[in-house]
């Protein structure tokens, strides 16, 4: 009778500690799921500014170059590139834009955009 009752009480401690050991698991997985959580929300907020890697001559860049300025999009993009072009057809060689106010010859650019983008620019 007593190695029954011995065998009932280690076999009790033992369903306790693996409950412990188990509760202690499962909270330690919930923790890090909150504190991943947190901070993933916590950056969420925030506004992501666009950056470029290098600046962008406008003299020569592709429409998928130009497309990266803040507020220009496909179709800005493309009329500068076109104007570009209209203008060493007209003139044959010189650049077409020598600095970023002269963006503003483009159809759908105005001082407020050129503005916005002359920190992203180059003229070589």
């Amino acid at each position: 009778m007593e190695t029954d009752s011995f065998t009932q009480q280690s076999s009790d401690r033992q369903n306790r500690i693996q409950a412990f050991a188990f509760c202690l698991a499962v909270s330690i997985a919930f923790l890090f799921s909150i504190f991943f959580v947190v901070t993933n929300l916590s950056g969420s907020g925030q506004s992501h500014k666009i950056t470029l890697d290098s600046r962008v001559n406008p003299n020569d860049a592709s429409v998928s170059s130009l497309v990266r300025l803040p507020g220009i999009g496909i179709s800005r993009a493309e009329r500068i590139v076109a104007y570009r072009e209209s203008f060493i057809k007209k003139f044959g060689s010189g650049p077409a834009f020598q600095n970023y106010n002269d963006l503003q010859k483009v159809k759908g650019i105005g001082p407020k955009t050129a503005q916005d983008i002359r920190e992203w620019l180059k003229f070589d």
